[in-house]
């Protein structure tokens, strides 16, 4: 069990990150918001949780100790896969997944792109004595500028199965909300914005 990784970030791609440990690249699979968090060229530490298979080893990388646990702990419910957990992570912070399950909030639940209203049920039935009360922390993702933002949102979306146009619509909604113009030097919290572009989707 590989419980960490710290190292130089080699690369960061739409759905990855390559860190250098020793000498060797270690690709982790990561949510958007967390990808936001780390810059290429710089030193990066995240838990990780390794997902074992017949024909593969996948390492999955966290923003934090917390993520990881709900990303472990959400796969123990029947039919919840790492790809399926780690797509409630891009849509949902931690706490908005213990707040979800903790109050029977299928509707939450189904905006997750591969869970239906029986599946949000289930979950909920299956976690809803583990899942532990909202710790209420506040979420650790950093700022990026305007345009790395929208690529990091547009690219998040279509990795979670919507089409680019979709993306590219509910990317402009969300800018139009927030204020945002191309150009603009506001700092913006991408893990928020991918959030409520997700919302604009499910509301589509």
């Amino acid at each position: 069990m590989i419980a960490h990784v710290r190292g130089r970030v080699a690369a960061v791609t739409l759905s990855s990150a390559v860190l250098e440990v020793g000498g060797v690249g270690l690709e982790l699979m990561c949510t958007p918001g967390t990808l936001a968090t780390l810059r290429t060229g710089a030193e990066a530490t995240l838990p990780t949780s390794m997902v074992v298979r017949e024909d593969s080893l996948t390492l999955f990388g966290f923003v934090d100790d917390d993520e990881k646990s709900i990303f472990e702990l959400v796969q123990t419910a029947s039919g919840v896969g790492p790809k399926l957990a780690q797509a409630m992570l891009a849509v949902l912070s931690p706490d908005g997944v213990r707040t979800a399950i903790a109050t029977d909030d299928v509707k939450t639940l189904t905006k997750v792109p591969g869970i239906g209203q029986k599946g949000a049920q289930r979950i909920i039935l299956e976690l809803k004595d583990r899942i532990g009360s909202p710790t209420g922390r506040v979420g650790t993702l950093p700022s990026l500028r305007t345009e790395p933002w929208r690529d990091q949102v547009t690219q998040g979306l279509v990795g979670l199965g919507y089409n680019a146009k979709d993306a590219d619509k509910a990317v402009d909604a969300v800018a139009a909300e927030a204020g945002l113009s191309t150009g603009s030097t506001t700092e913006v919290d991408v893990g928020v914005l991918l959030r409520a572009a997700l919302r604009s989707l499910s509301k589509a």
